[in-house]
């Protein structure tokens, strides 16, 4: 009898309409239907809405995989739609265990008439315990769809199909009659992971915009050990903040507020990516500035200096 462990972190998927009248919010978590043969465990380390879920969070449920993993053939993560990328690839960084993890969860709540969760659920599920599945790292599983958690994103606030991200998804899988039929679309690659006891490290995030000169960003840069900044294309900024990374002796790490594409200093002028990095900016890769913050708050917290952790996000180890 294969051994699924089900852990549920609260969200949407186990939301309805609160009694009181204040809204939807998190209650009673789904249960896994139509799983016969499989013996099923529920943990629930916290009942929250996404939004709500920290980085702290995100390290209790690496560990609590951790001490699960040895006694199962596959874990379910239950999770709310919002930050659910962000947890996932918090998890792509620090788990060690090659049990398959899942994270799903719903975009709509269990008292609407096309709830999407049972289905999800059922589609992790069966991800999890799919021979296929181990060695590829945390996936997140939405409407059949398998995704790669460095990549995985929320391109819609209300679609049920509400995830994607370039090049998209990994794998699909369907439910007929005769089963489940899965399949990949890649094979499994080598991934890295750090240990970090706890996160320490504060990262703060700033966004580029046209005329941006640089507000916020000496506040930003005082009170946090790393700053990302959601930079404009491939990866350029106005020529005022060029003077404001030099001075800073900080990680500064540059990312895209593009939805998709790689960070890439091609451009030459004030500001532009080649003068960035040649003033000690960082490049963050295909990684859009949450993820980003993530790994670097992992490596901070890891005691790593700036050429270390340049050293990372140049050579994509993650």
């Amino acid at each position: 009898m294969k051994r699924l462990a089900v852990i549920h972190t609260g969200g949407t998927i186990a939301s309805r309409p609160s009694p009181d009248g204040r809204g939807v919010t998190p209650q009673t978590p789904p249960s896994v239907p139509g799983l016969p043969g499989v013996q099923v465990t529920h943990h629930q380390p916290f009942n929250l809405p996404s939004p709500h879920v920290t980085p702290a969070h995100m390290l209790q449920l690496a560990h609590l995989i951790e001490r699960l993993a040895p006694d199962a053939d596959g874990i379910v993560v239950t999770h709310g739609t919002d930050t659910l990328e962000e947890t996932a690839f918090l998890l792509h960084l620090t788990l060690s265990a090659r049990t398959p993890v899942v994270l799903t969860g719903s975009m709509r709540h269990a008292e609407e008439v096309s709830w999407d969760g049972p289905g999800n659920v059922l589609d992790a599920a069966y991800t999890a315990l799919h021979p296929q599945t181990t060695g590829r790292g945390p996936l997140a599983v939405f409407s059949g769809d398998i995704f790669d958690a460095r990549t995985v994103t929320k391109v819609h606030t209300t679609a049920v199909d509400a995830f994607g991200g370039y090049p998209g998804p990994i794998g699909r899988i369907d439910r007929a009659a005769d089963g489940a039929h899965l399949r990949y679309f890649a094979t499994p690659e080598p991934r890295p992971t750090y240990a970090p006891v706890a996160l320490t490290a504060r990262v703060e995030i700033l966004y580029a915009a046209a005329g941006w000169t640089g507000e916020g960003y000496a506040e930003a840069q005082a009170r946090a050990d790393g700053l990302v900044i959601a930079a404009l294309g491939t990866g350029n900024l106005p020529a005022e903040l060029l003077p404001l990374i030099a001075a800073t002796t900080t990680p500064v790490i540059i990312a895209t507020r593009t939805h998709a594409g790689p960070v890439i200093p091609v451009y030459g002028y004030a500001g532009g990516g080649a003068t960035l990095v040649a003033a000690g900016a960082i490049p963050a890769s295909f990684l859009n500035a949450h993820k980003a913050r993530l790994l670097l708050m992992v490596l901070l917290s890891l005691g790593m200096k700036r050429a270390e952790i340049r050293g990372v996000f140049e050579g994509g180890v993650f």
